[in-house]
C-alpha cells in the first residue's frame, strides 16, 4: 500500500556548489522579504521588496547579485507568494516551495519576517523542502478560479434562498398565505413579478424587498449555470479520460485537477497523488507496535472528491459492488473497504 512518505515532490539535489547562492522569500500581501545563504549557508544578507512586476525583478536582480542562483524557497507559492513564484518560474529560476518554519527552531530564534525567510532557504540548502510549487499556468488553473467563483455564487444563492423563507414566515398573512404553499422556484417566480411600488407600510416593503431577493435569486441561477457550463467544457477539454469514467462529475474532476495542478509531473506517482489528497496510511509505529494510521493531512477537497466517487461506485458501479461484497465476506468493515477504494 501507498505510505505517506511518497511526498508530492520530485527528487531535487541538495549538493549546492559552494559559490551558488540559495534564496528564500517570506511572502505578504504588499512586501516580500528575502534573505540569501551560500553553499555553505552563511546569512549573506535579507530585504525587502514589493509585492509588484518591479518588486518580482528586483528581488531576483538582488538574488543573483550575490553569485550564481541555484534555487529559491518560497513560502505560499499558492496564495502571496503565486506571483512571486510565477516570475522567478519564468525567469528560468528554480523555485522551491516551502512550508511554515519549524516552530521549534522559531520559540528558540523567535520570529521575524528575516527569520523566516532565512529559513525557508536554509530548508531549501538542507533537502527538507523539495516541493514543485504549481504552474498555475494552464487550463487547470482556470477551472480553480471558476470554480471559485461557482462555490461563491452556490453560497450567496443559500444564504438569499435562507433569507427569503424568513422574510416568508413574518410578512404580512396574505403574502405569506400566498408564498408558502408554493415550491421554491415558484416562489421565486412569484415573487419576481411583485411591482409593489415605494414600500411606505409593510405590505408594500415585504413585495418589495421579495422581489429583491427573488431577482438575486435568478441572476445567481443563471451565473451558475453559466459558469457550470464552463467547467464542463474545460474539464472535459482536459481529462477526457476522467469524463468517461463511472462516478465522475464536473465538481470531483475539478476538484482531482486542481489539486494536481497544470504541471502534474511534480508527483512522481500514484503514491504521491494519494499522499497529496491525504489518501495514504500514515506510519504510526514504535517500539514492537507496527501499525499505520488515517492520513488527516492533504488536500482535504481532493480526498472529499475521492469519498464521493467511491461512495456512488459503491452503490451504483457493478465491479465495485462485487468489490465490496469479496472484501466484506473477507470480514473488512465498511469503513475499511472504503479506504481501501
Amino acid at each position: 500500500m501507498p505510505t505517506a512518505t511518497a511526498r508530492g515532490v520530485r527528487a531535487r539535489r541538495t549538493d549546492f556548489p559552494v559559490d551558488a547562492i540559495i534564496g528564500g522569500v517570506d511572502t505578504h500581501k504588499d512586501v516580500h522579504v528575502a534573505a540569501a545563504l551560500d553553499g555553505h549557508g552563511r546569512m549573506l544578507g535579507s530585504a525587502s521588496f514589493p509585492t509588484t512586476t518591479v518588486g518580482y525583478r528586483a528581488l531576483a536582480g538582488w538574488l543573483t547579485g550575490f553569485g550564481p542562483l541555484a534555487a529559491v524557497g518560497v513560502e505560499g507559492t499558492g496564495c502571496w507568494g503565486a506571483g512571486l513564484a510565477r516570475h522567478l518560474s519564468a525567469a528560468g529560476i528554480d523555485v522551491v516551495e516551502v512550508n511554515r518554519p519549524n516552530r521549534q527552531r522559531r520559540r528558540r530564534l523567535g520570529k521575524s519576517d528575516a527569520i523566516d525567510a532565512e529559513e525557508a532557504a536554509r530548508s531549501v540548502l538542507s533537502g527538507d523542502a523539495r516541493g514543485v510549487p504549481k504552474s498555475a499556468t494552464g487550463t487547470v488553473e482556470c477551472i480553480r478560479l471558476l470554480r471559485i467563483a461557482r462555490r461563491g455564487a452556490i453560497k450567496a444563492r443559500m444564504q438569499a434562498t435562507n433569507t427569503m423563507h424568513s422574510l416568508i414566515d413574518t410578512a404580512p398573512e396574505e403574502l405569506r398565505a400566498q408564498l408558502r404553499p408554493l415550491s421554491q422556484p415558484m416562489r421565486v417566480q412569484t415573487a419576481a413579478r411583485y411591482r409593489p411600488g415605494k414600500p411606505t407600510e409593510p405590505r408594500a416593503a415585504a413585495k418589495y424587498a421579495l422581489a429583491s431577493i427573488a431577482r438575486r435569486l435568478q441572476a445567481l441561477e443563471a451565473e451558475i449555470s453559466d459558469l457550470s457550463r464552463q467547467l464542463d467544457a474545460l474539464t472535459a477539454a482536459a481529462a477526457p479520460a476522467l469524463h468517461a469514467r463511472f462516478g465522475l462529475g464536473t465538481d470531483t474532476i475539478g476538484a482531482l485537477l486542481v489539486a494536481a495542478g497544470d504541471n502534474p509531473e511534480r508527483l512522481r506517482n500514484e503514491q504521491s497523488f494519494a499522499a497529496l489528497c491525504g489518501a495514504s496510511p500514515v506510519q504510526a509505529s514504535s517500539g514492537r507496535t507496527a501499525r499505520h494510521r488515517l492520513n488527516r493531512g492533504g488536500n482535504r477537497e481532493a480526498n472529499s472528491a475521492l469519498w464521493r466517487i467511491v461512495i456512488v461506485r459503491m452503490k451504483y458501479h457493478p465491479d465495485t459492488r462485487a468489490y465490496v461484497k469479496r472484501r466484506t465476506e473477507e470480514g473488512l468493515s465498511k469503513p475499511e473497504i472504503i479506504r481501501c477504494l
